[in-house]
C-alpha cells in the first residue's frame, strides 16, 4: 500500500534530489573559490614579508662582513641616541649643563 503511493511520486522526488543536488554543487565550488581567493591573498602577504625579511637579511649582512665598519661604534651611538630619545631634552649628552643662578 505505501509503495503505490510513491510509484506516482517518484518522478517529482527524482527532480527534487537532482535540484537539491545541483544548489549544493553551486555553494561548494562559491566555497572552494572564497578559500581559494583568500589563500592567495595571505601568499600574497606572506610573499611580500619573505622579500623585506630577505632584503633585511642581506643590508646584515653587510654590515657583518665589511671590515671598515665598526659595528661597536654605531651601536653606541645608537644606544647615545636612544638615550636622548628618552630624555626627551634633545640636549647632546657631550654637553653639560652650566650652574643656575640663584
Amino acid at each position: 500500500m505505501g509503495l503505490e503511493i510513491l510509484i506516482p511520486l517518484a518522478p517529482f522526488i527524482m527532480v527534487l534530489g537532482i535540484i537539491w543536488l545541483v544548489n549544493n554543487r553551486k555553494l561548494e565550488e562559491k566555497r572552494i573559490a572564497a578559500t581559494a581567493e583568500a589563500s592567495s591573498e595571505k601568499a600574497a602577504q606572506y610573499a611580500s614579508r619573505v622579500t623585506e625579511l630577505e632584503q633585511r637579511v642581506q643590508v646584515l649582512e653587510r654590515i657583518v662582513t665589511d671590515r671598515g665598519y665598526d659595528i661597536a661604534t654605531q651601536i653606541e651611538a645608537l644606544r647615545d641616541q636612544r638615550k636622548v630619545d628618552d630624555q626627551g631634552t634633545g640636549t647632546p649628552l657631550e654637553i653639560k649643563q652650566g650652574e643656575k643662578a640663584q
